[in-house]
């Protein structure tokens, strides 16, 4: 009965998707329009004349982007419990992130905005029960690797990680299906918790499993040595649907699928605290969907222009094909032109889809070259195919102050799970390849600028190491893949192994 009624529910939540798609730049006038409308008593929309606002122009040209730290002094007063802020009242929770310069992040979520993050993750599974007529999914157990979902109380408001917000709004009708228990969900340490949530699983009817890709590979590695299995689909025959996000699933797809056993479907989520921004409605194209009816207004910079002091925006109107975009947000939570720090390419306008590119602070450019996480995570592809590689991370820094008589060039420290590599012929032929792709690296290799750039082996389980050393073993925590300095390269080292 339940998986009948998710096909008829599917078909009549998918056709509004569809339909909201066809007028999605009117829509999102819309959306822009009411927000403002709804916050222009909060002290954000007074100090900004919302009440003056009428156009997109208008909204332009009085609020500017924000990122985390410009909007801090507003979040703090959230935080200390004063009402009418950024937006009506009070935020029903506070979503506790990892940040960069100012510490922890606290990202509002209000009774509007609550539904966006809950309702974003069923219209995916809505989406593929209905293009697939796949749903004996939802007769059998489900599992989510999630943060904790203790939260605690602070000024009247709840804070915690957004996958333990989210676990308290789990529809009734899936409550039976869901593991972990709530007691196992509770435990802090990660790998602790991994391995209670193998022995809660092992002896399951596990249909669905849903994680950021290198925390369910770690799961699934410890299912098999457990186990004594060689595949997962041995442990769990009616395994049918992988859900992931959070990070590139390029780097680890041929392992887990290795580990799976047989092909099974999967859809990728673009979840984040500031909103669940999209998700992948079809197994037949590229992309996932852009969310243009939930409560969030989309405008888009140029990555190349994001810097500038007043970057040109652009809404949905304006967007093109295959151009690498600063995602910006303004929601019914209280963010307001807020930088999420994510970059996007729209590879469909009708409907509209997107990938996601990148990180905005996630780059090298010590010597001008403006390498992005999308080349690099390219270029880890690129070996791995070509030699038959199996890559379980890696992260990418520059070495500018080198050994005497050697110049600078890139390291890319690399966690490699199989043996047997002549590093001399793979650097040089994934240089070849970042040579190809970006033509500034190019120019500083052709001028001999930078020398040929160095592979770094890192020990098994060393990135796993690192995490643990700094507190981010699992949950939500995800390694960046590039930077521009050597703050994870240099401890990074303490994982090499001699060559």
């Amino acid at each position: 009965m339940k998986s009948f009624l998710s096909k008829l529910f599917a078909f009549y939540i998918t056709r509004s998707i569809y339909s909201d798609q066809k007028k999605a730049v009117e829509l999102q006038h819309k959306i822009l329009l009411e927000l403002l409308s709804q916050a222009s008593n909060t002290s954000f929309g007074k100090d900004h004349s919302f009440n003056s606002i009428s156009s997109y122009e208008d909204y332009k040209s009085k609020v500017p982007v924000r990122d985390y730290e410009a909007l801090k002094s507003y979040i703090d007063k959230v935080r200390n419990g004063e009402e009418n802020i950024l937006w009506k009242g009070k935020p029903i929770y506070l979503s506790k992130t990892s940040g960069t310069t100012s510490g922890s992040k606290y990202i509002p979520i209000t009774s509007a905005s609550i539904g966006n993050h809950i309702n974003s993750a069923r219209n995916a599974l809505l989406c593929y029960i209905n293009e697939t007529g796949k749903s004996a999914f939802v007769k059998g157990k489900m599992i989510f690797l999630q943060g904790n979902p203790e939260l605690k109380k602070e000024n009247g408001i709840s804070i915690g990680r957004l996958s333990g917000i989210v676990a308290h709004h789990v529809p009734k009708y899936l409550q039976k299906n869901r593991l972990p228990s709530f007691k196992v969900n509770t435990i802090e340490n990660w790998e602790d918790k991994v391995d209670a949530i193998v022995e809660e699983t092992l002896p399951e009817d596990m249909r669905l499993i849903s994680g950021i890709p290198p925390w369910v590979l770690m799961y699934f590695e410890k299912l098999i040595e457990k186990s004594g299995s060689d595949k997962i689909k041995s442990i769990f025959p009616n395994f049918s649907l992988l859900v992931y996000g959070g990070v590139n699933y390029k780097p680890y797809q041929s392992k887990i699928a290795q580990i799976i056993g047989e092909k099974i479907d999967s859809i990728e989520v673009y979840p984040a605290s500031e909103g669940f921004i999209s998700f992948q409605d079809s197994q037949k194209t590229e992309g996932m969907l852009l969310n243009v009816n939930s409560g969030i207004f989309f405008e888009f910079v140029r990555t190349d222009e994001i810097h500038n002091e007043n970057p040109n925006r652009i809404s949905l109107r304006d967007v093109e094909l295959n151009i690498n975009y600063a995602i910006i947000l303004t929601n019914n939570a209280g963010l307001w032109s807020y930088n999420i720090g994510d970059t996007v390419k729209f590879v469909s306008l009708s409907p509209y889809r997107i990938v996601v590119s990148g990180r905005i602070k996630h780059f090298t450019s010590a010597f001008g070259e403006h390498v992005i996480a999308e080349e690099v995570e390219a270029g880890a592809n690129f070996i791995s195919n070509e030699f038959n590689l199996e890559i379980s991370e890696f992260h990418v820094a520059p070495l500018v102050v080198a050994k005497e008589n050697q110049l600078p060039h890139h390291q890319w420290f690399i966690e490699f799970k199989n043996e047997g590599h002549d590093l001399g012929v793979i650097s040089t032929s994934l240089d070849n390849f970042m040579q190809n792709r970006n033509s500034y690296y190019r120019d500083l290799r052709v001028g001999n600028i930078l020398k040929v750039l160095e592979i770094k082996m890192i020990r098994e389980n060393g990135f796993n190491e690192y995490m643990k050393s700094i507190g981010k073993l699992g949950g939500q925590n995800k390694l960046p893949r590039l930077s521009n300095d050597r703050i994870v390269a240099d401890e990074l080292e303490n994982y090499t192994i001699d060559q």
